[in-house]
């Protein structure tokens, strides 16, 4: 019962609802690049990352894509769980950004234990706080944080998460995470490489200057 230590409310569940989350939460790996949910299907239910690296986004009516959340080891999310959510009125998507080890506790078993529970129900809207509070947080940038400014951020966050100053990502993919056109990415990136911060090959972004983008980004 691996999953039972990325849950801090599994002590917390009586054994009859452990038992009933041991014989119906499921295992999955699934390859980079692969959409695991769509809220305008079946409800995924609660996810729950072992390893790799999933995306939250959303579509706008014309089609744009824009990230929420990332989801790493040990997170976990109900973004995934749209029929817990009624009132959820975006269509929201979840992909693997790399290969993925998850587990997902089906949505109408932890729909019944938030009724159950005050633990689980405690539990989950501190989860929703949070999934929305970076929702909050992602619409304040958008709407206050210059472009030029949020494209450095995700350059330098990338790196991090790649360990790596040679990003290899598309101009199109970097729009999808921050909600805008691809023409409106490379036009910067170009000016990135003009004010050498960066240097633009095909297929990859090599930073150059760690310093300038997160002078850039702090500014």
């Amino acid at each position: 019962m691996e999953y039972s230590g990325y849950l801090p409310i599994w002590d917390k569940l009586t054994a009859e609802q452990q038992n009933r989350i041991t014989q119906t939460i499921e295992f999955r790996k699934v390859k980079k690049g692969t959409h695991i949910h769509d809220s305008s299907a079946e409800c995924l239910g609660l996810v729950i990352v072992r390893t790799g690296q999933l995306r939250a986004y959303i579509l706008s009516e014309d089609g744009r894509e824009i990230t929420i959340s990332r989801l790493f080891e040990y997170d976990v999310s109900l973004l995934s769980a749209s029929c817990v959510m009624p009132d959820l009125q975006f269509n929201m998507m979840i992909e693997a950004e790399k290969d993925t080890e998850f587990w997902s506790i089906p949505a109408c078993l932890f729909k019944n234990l938030i009724d159950e529970s005050l633990a689980v129900s405690n539990y989950s809207r501190n989860l929703l706080s949070s999934n929305f509070s970076e929702l909050m947080w992602l619409m304040e940038q958008i709407m206050w944080k210059s472009f030029d400014k949020r494209l450095a951020a995700f350059l330098l966050e990338e790196s991090v998460l790649e360990d790596s100053p040679v990003l290899k990502i598309t101009h199109e993919k970097i729009a999808n995470h921050l909600g805008t056109a691809r023409e409106v990415v490379t036009r910067m990136l170009r000016y990135f490489q003009n004010e050498g911060m960066i240097a633009l090959t095909r297929g990859t972004i090599e930073i150059i200057s760690k310093q300038k983008l997160e002078a850039l980004g702090n500014a």
